[in-house]
């Protein structure tokens, strides 16, 4: 595989980071979601008005990982106030690492994963944390692979169903 590449989200990505973020969210979710959840989040959580506020917040980054300029992946950090939950200043929050289903086990993930830790680092913060679905072994599996250790669980709302994600950190040395 040629090498992936990793490059910063600018506002003028944003029908990019639409289109990848609403296409893997349903890879990832849409077979154990109702169609009219899935409708409704995809519409309201990558509308290009919320797009475009979350990417001129300086607290909240993107990044795409490209394959011969395509984008097949993409990242999304949260810092201070701008994290979903935990609002520590020395925290940061990988609130997103999706890739296109047909890169799973190609290491992309783990790329856009080593940038998020690489951007902690630099922000020098005390420790990385991250919501994931109960039901999403595969990605539980991969950060505790990265060291994270399970310690709440919060209620993720879908739509009308209301589901629970397992919070994991990773505290940094």
């Amino acid at each position: 595989m040629q090498s992936i590449k990793i490059r910063k989200v600018t506002t003028n990505d944003i029908n990019e980071l639409q289109d990848i973020g609403r296409l893997t969210f349903s890879e990832t979710f849409a077979s154990e979601n109702s169609a009219e959840n899935m409708e409704r989040y995809l519409e309201d959580g990558f509308s290009p008005k919320k797009l475009k506020e979350e990417l001129t917040d300086k607290n909240a980054e993107f990044y795409f990982a490209e394959l011969n300029q395509n984008v097949i992946g993409y990242l999304k950090v949260n810092t201070g106030q701008s994290q979903t939950e935990i609002k520590d200043k020395n925290a940061l929050e990988i609130e997103r690492i999706y890739v296109l289903k047909e890169f799973h086990g190609k290491k992309v993930g783990q790329f856009l994963y080593d940038k998020a830790i690489e951007l902690a680092k630099e922000k020098n913060v005390d420790y990385v944390w991250l919501g994931v679905w109960e039901k999403n072994q595969r990605a539980i599996r991969f950060y505790e692979k990265n060291g994270f250790v399970i310690f709440d669980k919060h209620i993720f709302k879908l739509g009308n169903d209301a589901q629970t994600d397992i919070l994991m950190k990773l505290t940094l040395s």
